[in-house]
């Protein structure tokens, strides 16, 4: 036991040491243990201090590149945050978005870390998907790199963090050396984050030329969002009398934390005639337990709010096929149907075939109130999904529910951060580009604006199909422009006229001031359908910038290119 002094000593020498000191300090006392013998220990202190390095220890390596694939921003976060922890360590961290990421330049890299999110059915982020798919084109020869795979992604989607899965293979398979295991992170994602920037760190300021990493063996942990019970206050059709659509307000009464800009996440049930008809046709008895997902749980539990029956993927067709010994074309169907075409020969098949069901996926919908103007209040704007299947119409499963809520009835849903698409400072101008739903983030921020007095101009392109049917908040949007929140407001309903149009066109018209907006240091949102409707967009903004500030096409980009990394042109689109 040491004496008092001693542990004093010795407890003010850990408390004001880094981590890289004390796993110094810790080889140098197993030194002194192994070689003194009794011996005093002052030479070994003297050898010791000729090999080691001043704390912090020289990186064995000085440049590595960091580059992050985001659709939320969070992907583009944690690679800053790296590169910061990186630099504090003498290493040259260079971060750079993948849709910005000169290919040729991976087969000069000597160390190579990417961030990268997984989104929908286990796609990577639109902005990485160029590196993504060069990964797979072949012919790459990565014998030099040195690279490690930060995944992040959500436990509730069946294909969990697909695409950092895909891009940890390829780079190995190319001849790349992992360092680092791949991490896996849920949205709860800064303690593995954290947990893998230390390890990447010791490796570099260590030996980084040490043996590869093996495959990361990752089990799935209980998701860490937090789950809000909220209470229907309203459910309106936004959508007026003979519209071909139906959209729907619904405003939440719940006490969760959000910014303008985020989304909620909302799991939805499978209809209970659905899953009565399969308990029905396959007499499996609806009480009996079976294990998923480190839960026992009944099989009526199972089919009715954990396992999607309604539209199998292609991929669960196929493996059902494989159980029953059946041809089965490659389509999207439910299970009841396969069921009845190509049944199961006993419950014992069955079970099997509920081993290969996926997830329900949790929907996001764009939260379209404020923290400001409706507090203890969160408001969504839900289009039911109507299409049709061998001639039949079907509703989305998730829209149809919601539509269906009334006052009064419970909602479960966890809050779904973006910490991209998000406000700019109060006197900074916006420009909001969000047809039919893709209004809702905008309802959010002119609200929230409104609510706060920020002295930024504001300018609303909206559009659907028809003025007098399909005016999504028409009322709030022309109060806002009376009383002078909102700057500027061009609409598009596109069958109003013979010829067809949409908010691309609008913007063409206004090409001199919306550049003059852009020059000023004008912050642009897009938010709707991705194809084709923000591809039309960009194409038309990059031919405002092209007309109006006399550039050529590479110089329209590279324009276009310093507005997105500044966070000055952003996209939540789906």
């Amino acid at each position: 036991m040491l004496t008092t002094p001693k542990l004093k000593t010795l407890q003010e020498l850990i408390a004001g040491s880094t981590k890289e000191e004390l796993i110094w300090l810790s080889g140098y006392l197993a030194g002194v243990v192994a070689q003194t013998n009794g011996q005093p220990a002052l030479p070994v202190l003297a050898a010791a201090t000729a090999q080691e390095p001043d704390v912090p220890a020289k990186p064995a390596v000085s440049k590595i590149t960091i580059a992050y694939g985001t659709e939320t921003g969070n992907s583009k976060k944690l690679a800053t945050d790296f590169a910061t922890r990186a630099k504090k360590r003498g290493i040259n961290a260079k971060v750079v978005g993948l849709e910005q990421y000169r290919l040729t330049d991976l087969s000069k890299e000597e160390y190579f870390f990417t961030v990268i999110s997984t989104q929908g059915d286990g796609e990577p982020p639109a902005a990485a998907k160029k590196f993504y798919d060069h990964l797979y084109k072949g012919g790459l020869q990565l014998g030099q790199l040195k690279y490690s795979v930060l995944a992040l992604g959500d436990t509730s989607y069946p294909l969990f963090c697909k695409a950092g899965e895909d891009v940890d293979q390829q780079l190995q398979l190319m001849g790349g050396q992992r360092i680092v295991s791949l991490q896996k992170c849920d949205t709860d994602f800064e303690t593995e984050a954290g947990s893998w920037f230390d390890q990447v760190l010791q490796k570099l300021i260590s030996n980084p030329a040490a043996a590869p990493s093996a495959p990361a063996v990752v089990t799935r942990k209980t998701t860490g969002k937090k789950i809000y019970a909220g209470t229907i206050l309203s459910n309106i059709n936004l959508n007026d009398i003979g519209s071909g659509k139906q959209t729907y307000h619904l405003e939440i009464a719940a006490e969760a934390e959000y910014q303008p800009g985020d989304s909620i996440g909302i799991t939805p049930e499978n209809p209970a005639e659905i899953v009565e008809a399969i308990l029905s046709l396959t007499g499996v008895d609806p009480a009996r337990t079976l294990i998923f997902r480190e839960e026992q749980l009944s099989v009526d539990h199972l089919l009715r709010k954990k396992l999607n029956i309604v539209f199998l993927p292609e991929r669960v067709v196929k493996k059902y096929a494989a159980i029953v010994g059946q041809d089965i074309p490659g389509t999207k169907i439910g299970l009841l149907d396969l069921l009845k075409i190509y049944p199961v020969k006993d419950i014992t098949q069955f079970q099997e075939v509920i081993g290969i069901l996926e997830p329900i996926a949790p929907r996001l919908y764009s939260i379209s109130s404020s923290p400001e103007a409706h507090g203890g209040e969160i408001h969504i704007t839900v289009a039911k999904d109507t299409f049709v299947v061998n001639g039949e119409t079907k509703h989305g499963l998730c829209s149809d529910a919601l539509s269906q809520l009334s006052p009064d009835q419970t909602l479960d849903f966890y809050v779904h951060k973006n910490s991209q698409f998000k406000l700019p400072e109060q006197d900074r101008d916006v420009i909001m580009i969000g047809p039919g739903t893709g209004i809702a983030p905008f309802r959010s921020f002119l609200a929230e604006r409104d609510a706060t007095g920020a002295s930024g101009r504001n300018w609303l392109f909206f559009g659907d199909q028809h003025f007098t049917t399909d005016f999504l908040y028409q009322t709030e949007i022309q109060n806002w422009l009376e009383t002078g929140v909102l700057t500027k407001i061009n609409t598009a309903f596109s069958r109003d006229q013979q010829e067809k149009v949409y908010v691309q066109h609008k913007m063409q018209k206004q090409a001199t001031e919306l550049y003059g907006w852009l020059e000023a240091g004008a912050y642009v949102y897009i938010c709707g359908a991705k194809e084709p409707m923000s591809v039309d967009v960009e194409n038309v903004l990059l031919g405002i910038i092209r007309q109006e500030g006399k550039k050529n096409a590479a110089q329209a980009e590279s324009y276009l290119d310093e507005l997105r990394t500044s966070g000055r042109y952003v996209k939540d689109v789906y």
